[in-house]
């Protein structure tokens, strides 16, 4: 044995490594470097800053090809399907990338209130990676209750102002 960590099974067969090693800090800095890239860096900024859907229609809106932003909107979110695809198929350990790159999540906290829409509508596996890291990772299921949050409060917010 070269003492590695070994994968271990989930329900469901999902693989996941036990422990963060080298590889995983290669992958995830490799994952930085490509959110610094200019066209994502500005598709980012849209999406974090300036998308807020209030109802399924606003989310949907941003689905349509004929839409200024949907290249950004597809861009961003197959990259976070992406990497935390990686995570979900044991290739990156799913706590370790939350830690480091949890901002998926902010974007998945406001589809998600209309992601059985966009999944009937727009893209049928759409944020299942995304769904997985919020839902089966420790770090990711606590990263995801703060975006709800503060997604929930700016939603509100903007109603009441």
């Amino acid at each position: 044995m070269t003492g590695m960590p070994i994968p271990r099974t989930r329900a469901g067969g999902t693989m996941i490594k036990d422990a963060p090693d080298h590889h995983d800090a290669e992958l995830v800095l490799r994952l930085y470097e490509l959110r610094r890239e200019v066209t994502m860096r500005e598709a980012r900024r849209f999406l974090n800053a300036d998308f807020w859907p209030a109802n399924a229609e606003q989310m949907l809106e941003l689905t349509r090809p004929d839409h200024p932003q949907s290249a950004a909107f597809r861009q961003v979110a197959s990259y976070w399907e992406m990497a935390y695809g990686m995570a979900k198929h044991g290739i990156v350990n799913p706590d370790y990338l939350v830690e480091n790159a949890d901002e998926g999540l902010f974007l998945f906290a406001k589809v998600h209130p209309w992601l059985a829409e966009y999944r009937a509508s727009a893209y049928p596996r759409g944020f299942r990676n995304a769904e997985w890291i919020a839902t089966e990772c420790e770090e990711g299921r606590a990263a995801f209750g703060m975006f709800r949050e503060r997604v929930a409060k700016r939603l509100a917010a903007r109603k009441g102002g």
